[in-house]
């Protein structure tokens, strides 16, 4: 693909990307992306110095096995032609402790990089993966003074994978023919959009009356309990959560460079969508190569949109207790 002229007045490549953290997240990230074909080039930051170089050169003697790409630790100087930058870096979340817990923390983290970054690349898209991530996708917006398009968040992609994982196992199908969505906060306040969930165009509760697997509308709010409660569940058993994570990161990677127009629940900011303003949540939107086109009006019952208001309302009442 070589560079693209992305900008008024930036030669960005494209095939370049940062990523700021080098923790499992960070690693496992860059890690799925040198297999992924889409960079020919990334960079790794860690405020570890030697972490980051030693993640570069374990990940990069697989180079071998993979198309051509050039993998090292760098500093922020190397991110100034970089299309995408993704954050990683922060606190990790503790057994017993919510994604929402670790704001304070991570605030400050993302006040020190932030800043750093646009030192040297005003143009690029950054992508915030730590958590809790739409917090942070909000304090990155106001850090960077970028245009909200250009600053997402993984939102609830990997609660929405989670959600159709567990759903198709439960239905006895094939995950990829469910159709669902988890919106709302990345956390405790996520919601699940049964009214419009169906199995390859079959409404979801016509579905389950016709394969016999489901009892009632029960039994699909314990799939829901397990999809919130899942990064809980892992922590407990393992200590963090990260491959999964990683591919969601490759999935919203590929729908920027090949500029797919994906409909990916990312979290970005919401101005107007079901009475919200002011907060980054996750929606289902159109995610090209200049980041998030637009957001989808998707149907919600009554029910449905009174959860989501409240999870904006909650993430609305963190942010504002925030030093930012």
């Amino acid at each position: 693909m070589g560079n693209l002229l992305y900008g008024k007045n930036s030669n960005l490549n494209i095939q370049k990307c940062g990523v700021i953290g080098c923790g499992a997240v960070g690693a496992t990230s860059a890690h799925t992306l040198l297999g992924s074909g889409l960079f020919n080039e990334i960079v790794l930051l860690d405020i570890n110095r030697k972490k980051a170089e030693g993640e570069a050169m374990d990940i990069g003697h697989g180079a071998p096995f993979v198309k051509p790409v050039n993998i090292y630790a760098g500093d922020y100087s190397d991110l100034s032609d970089a299309y995408l930058v993704i954050i990683t870096a922060g606190a990790n979340q503790m057994p017993g402790e919510t994604r929402i817990d670790l704001a304070e923390k991570n605030v400050k983290i993302f006040k020190s990089i932030i800043p750093k970054i646009v030192e040297y690349n005003k143009d690029c898209i950054l992508l915030i993966v730590s958590n809790p991530v739409d917090i942070l996708t909000s304090v990155a917006l106001k850090l960077s003074g970028f245009e909200p398009s250009r600053v997402i968040g993984s939102g609830t992609v990997l609660d929405t994978a989670r959600f159709k994982y567990l759903l198709g196992e439960h239905l006895g199908v094939d995950s990829r023919n469910v159709h669902a969505l988890i919106i709302g906060e990345h956390g405790d306040s996520e919601v699940a959009v049964y009214s419009s969930a169906n199995i390859s165009g079959v409404d979801l509760d016509e579905f389950c009356q016709t394969c016999n697997k489901c009892g009632d509308r029960e039994s699909m709010h314990q799939i829901y309990e397990e999809v919130k409660n899942s990064a809980y569940e892992i922590i407990e058993r393992k200590g963090a959560t990260f491959y999964a994570i990683a591919r969601v990161v490759k999935r919203i990677a590929q729908a920027l460079i090949r500029d797919e127009n994906a409909i990916l629940t990312v979290s970005s900011l919401v101005e107007g969508r079901y009475g919200i303003h002011g907060v980054c949540l996750g929606l289902p939107s159109v995610v090209g190569r200049e980041g998030v086109k637009w957001i989808i009006d998707t149907p919600l019952d009554e029910n449905e949109e009174k959860q989501l208001t409240e999870s904006a309302g909650k993430l609305r009442e963190v942010l504002e207790g925030l030093n930012i």
